[in-house]
């Protein structure tokens, strides 16, 4: 088959194309995943808890994840200012995922612990109260919101269907686990969860 006859026939050309992306596409992606899978050994991590479920859903609604990035590159620059680099394991279960890349405020990745629970509270109603040059807006509504404990059940229900491995108990404990906290309480322990991801089983 000549360049020439390729080049004439418009829907030929398409195919040859379609097929060299393809193979190309594999050589590259195929070699990267296999050797990240081996370097993290499979790790599987034990899936958030119904309350800090609650928190990611409304990190992920009130938009925190468009001026905070969770996700610490492998450069000497971020591994020093906010600890060991992340790896593909801490966020597995992330639907969606909140890598971002825009740090207005500084990357969450790591920030569990480092705060206690009253300090966030403080700094989630108004953040100048604790940072006086912060620019991020407060969100005072969050201590008087309730959680809903039926719809949290049914989340995590889905989250099963989608891979995160939620028990019978997990799922039957929902209402429980969140019965009488805000959202503020949740947001709380899901930043404080940030960073402290376990193997399953440890």
């Amino acid at each position: 088959m000549s360049h020439e006859t390729v080049e004439k026939r418009a829907g030929l050309l398409t195919v040859l194309i379609v097929a060299v992306i393809s193979v190309g596409g594999l050589i590259e992606i195929v070699p990267l995943a296999a050797s990240a899978a081996k370097s993290q050994g499979g790790i599987a991590i034990t899936p958030r808890t119904a309350l800090q479920q609650a928190g990611f859903d409304i990190y992920v609604r009130e938009g925190c994840y468009v001026c905070h990035s969770q996700q610490i590159r492998p450069f000497r620059s971020e591994t020093e200012r906010y600890g060991p680099y992340s790896v593909a394991a801490e966020s597995q279960y992330d639907h969606p995922f909140e890598f971002g890349s825009k740090r207005t405020g500084p990357d969450l990745a790591r920030v569990g612990g480092r705060y206690s629970d009253d300090w966030h509270r403080v700094h989630l109603h108004n953040p100048r109260d604790v940072v006086p040059e912060s620019n991020m807006p407060g969100y005072p509504w969050l201590a008087t919101a309730s959680l809903d404990g039926e719809l949290m059940q049914r989340k995590l229900r889905v989250l099963r269907w989608l891979g995160t491995p939620y028990s019978d108990a997990d799922i039957a404990g929902a209402p429980a686990a969140v019965a009488g906290k805000t959202e503020l309480d949740a947001l709380i322990a899901y930043l404080q969860s940030l960073g402290l991801a376990r193997p399953r089983g440890s």
